[in-house]
Parts: structure tokens; C-alpha cells; sequence
């Protein structure tokens, strides 16, 4: 068996590009709050994950090199126009206080993920030198 970081990490190699990704679009909305007719978007993570991980929705994978599986064509595909709960009147759908509430969960997400794969790293760096320092 070959290992790769999809068999060594799970799902959590794929979570990480996809909380980096949301990170870009929240940081977009929240920059373009005051701009008149702007749509908010996001990431729908949980048809990129299903997707990814082969689920019924399957979206088609696209490798920018052979060999290689890019993850950044799916999420620009999973973006989504955010349902405003309270419309301005110049057609902004910004809510600043829910993109900032959802760009804090979003790191609290990315960081969990992040702390999963060191772990493993962790065990990884125990299990080959036997225990020793």
C-alpha cells in the first residue's frame, strides 16, 4: 500500500484547502460590505467534502498535472450566493456581523483540522523511532 496524505491525514488534507478557500470568500465578502449590489457568497462544505470523498453528488476531479488532484476547481464550483437576511436597499447582501461570526468558526475549524494532522505527524515521528526521543 502507498502511502499518501489522503490515507495517512483522512479527510482532514482536503478540510484544510477547503477552510482555506472559505477563509478567501469571507474575507471577500466582509472587504466588499459597503459595495453597492454586491452578492455574499460561500463555500458549501459539506457537497465539496461529499463530492470529494466520492459521495452521490460526485463532482468530476481535476487534475492540473498528472498525478496530481487540485481541489481549488470544486470549491469555486460549491460557491454559493448567500440568502440575505436582511437586504439593503442598494442590493449589498452582506450581513458584517454573521460573516464575522461564520470567518471566527471558520479558523476554529481550519486550526482543529490543522491540530489533527500534527498529531499525526506526532504518532507518525514516535511510531518510526520506536519511542526514542
Amino acid at each position: 500500500m502507498t502511502l499518501t496524505p489522503d490515507n495517512l491525514f483522512g479527510i482532514h488534507t482536503r478540510a484544510l484547502d477547503l477552510w482555506q478557500r472559505r477563509t478567501e470568500v469571507l474575507a471577500n465578502n466582509l472587504a466588499n460590505a459597503d459595495t453597492p449590489g454586491y452578492l455574499a457568497r460561500d463555500v458549501d462544505f459539506r457537497k465539496v467534502l461529499a463530492a470529494a470523498g466520492g459521495g452521490p453528488d460526485g463532482l468530476p476531479l481535476q487534475a492540473s498535472t498528472p498525478g496530481q488532484i487540485g481541489t481549488a476547481g470544486q470549491a469555486a464550483d460549491a460557491l454559493a450566493y448567500r440568502v440575505p437576511t436582511q437586504p439593503s436597499m442598494d442590493g449589498n447582501t452582506v450581513d458584517a456581523q454573521a460573516e464575522q461570526a461564520a470567518f471566527a468558526a471558520n479558523g476554529v475549524h481550519y486550526q482543529a483540522s490543522l491540530s489533527f494532522i500534527t498529531a499525526q505527524i506526532r504518532m507518525l515521528r514516535t511510531a518510526i523511532s520506536g519511542g526514542q526521543g
